[in-house]
């Protein structure tokens, strides 16, 4: 096993393919809260029995939740949000294991949670967003299947959901291989296929590969979006370093139409009011930021930016940090690319991966912020699609401070999903989904 450095690699032949949480209320795997029941309840005589009657059904649901794929598995945390991200991990302590979630899924890569709704959606890259219940899809939410390209990096890419649960947008590739975000207005648990608005359009015409496709609604309302650098090997188009195009950025826009735009750009974004830059733009020198996260406690944003031929590479930017330049196509992880120089002002990765150590494409996941695995609050969890193992890793001002392998493996780990309350689940393209518990 190679040593983590901090650093990162990128994609050659190799990809993983081929949301905002939001608080829900509590399911029946999440605990129940026996003071209200039994508060309801004057008599000590009669409110004793209701006491160890509710506190046994919370047990049966608790050991029944893992295998209920209707039922949100990441429990709420008794503590504040302020109190979890105080709490320092320990990763040598914690005890991880994976507990299958669901099957019988086509090709999935994405998932969100409705807020109102405890069954998670979930994207799957051949055209379908699937509803799923007890570990099986029960319904069919939307069916793009005859509108989008179908190359391996291609397809379906990316979901999530307005706060409210109200709107749910897409990220998919057209037939003409253009990236599209699409927005649809909710009508209880399906889209109403008539409200179907185009929000944002990226031309891709040349490559089919590096798309990127992440979507995610932030605290702040906005919507984050990853596009890859246009494809091809060491990006030939420069699209990466050039300002002017979406192409190998992470952008943040209001998805709320104008009466002459079909979305809003924050005067708060890095490049706002600079002449000649797209204002959309947040983030960039990326090669292919297939899946990124925002801390949900922090605001922190994690990157994982699929490398080239020698190195994979995992991002960082604090919260209070955006308009970082990454340094690619000049920069591979830490060192030079094609013998690039280092752009001025650009940032190396937090960490890389390298091929040496059997790693071809990155997969980018979440901090934890669950409350069912003690010691891995606060650790970011990753992987690689060809090795499958899963990593963590705990940084501090930007630095790494912990990392370990936590001895899972998921084969042809395509992403990650993030339950309503902080819980992490990984996602193979083999058509399963499991979720991370205390072992």
């Amino acid at each position: 096993m190679a040593v983590l450095r901090h650093a990162g690699h990128q994609l050659l032949n190799y990809s993983p393919l081929g949301g905002a949480p939001v608080r829900q209320r509590s399911h029946l795997g999440a605990g129940i809260p026996l003071q209200i029941w039994a508060g309801a309840v004057r008599s000590a005589a009669v409110r004793r029995p209701i006491i160890l009657l509710c506190a046994a059904l919370s047990l049966v649901f608790a050991t029944a939740a893992p295998h209920l794929g209707a039922l949100s598995v990441d429990a709420p945390a008794a503590a504040s949000p302020a109190a979890v991200a105080a709490a320092a991990p320990n990763l040598a302590l914690a005890s991880v294991k994976l507990v299958p979630f669901a099957a019988g899924l086509d090709s999935p890569v994405a998932m969100a949670w409705r807020n109102g709704d405890n069954r998670p959606y979930v994207a799957q890259q051949t055209g379908k967003v699937v509803i799923v219940t007890a570990g099986h899809i029960v319904a069919t939410a939307l069916d793009i299947t005859s509108q989008i390209s179908h190359g391996n990096e291609q397809g379906l890419l990316g979901l999530t959901f307005t706060r409210d649960g109200r709107k749910m947008y897409i990220f998919y590739t057209d037939v003409n291989g253009t990236a599209r975000i699409v927005e649809y207005k909710m009508n209880g648990a399906l889209p109403n296929l008539g409200t179907r608005r185009v929000v944002l359009s990226q031309p891709h015409p040349t490559y089919s590969n590096h798309n990127g496709g992440e979507l995610m609604i932030g605290r702040d309302n906005l919507l984050y979006a990853s596009f890859g650098d246009g494809g091809g090997g060491g990006d030939p188009f420069n699209n990466a370093q050039n300002l002017t195009t979406l192409a190998g950025k992470i952008i943040r826009i209001d998805p709320r139409p104008t009466a002459t735009a079909p979305y809003r750009i924050s005067p708060y974004n890095p490049f706002y009011f600079r002449p000649g830059a797209r204002k959309e733009i947040l983030m960039y020198g990326l090669r292919n930021p297939w899946r990124y996260s925002l801390d949900r406690v922090t605001g922190d944003m994690w990157i994982g930016d699929v490398g080239q031929d020698l190195y994979e590479e995992i991002d960082f930017a604090a919260a209070t940090h955006r308009g970082f330049n990454y340094g690619w196509n000049k920069r591979e992880g830490f060192h030079p690319y094609n013998g690039g120089a280092r752009p001025p002002g650009s940032h190396d990765p937090l960490l890389e991966r390298p091929h040496t150590a059997g790693d071809c494409a990155i997969v980018g996941g979440y901090v934890y912020r669950g409350a069912l695995i003690p010691n891995l609050p606060g650790g970011y969890l990753y992987g690689d699609f060809c090795t499958g193992e899963i990593r963590a890793v705990v940084q501090v001002n930007g630095a790494v401070t912990q990392s370990r392998d936590l001895g899972l493996n998921v084969s042809q780990l395509t992403s990650f999903g993030e339950g309503p309350y902080g819980g992490i689940y990984a996602i193979s393209r083999a058509g399963t989904i499991a979720y991370f518990t205390k072992n």
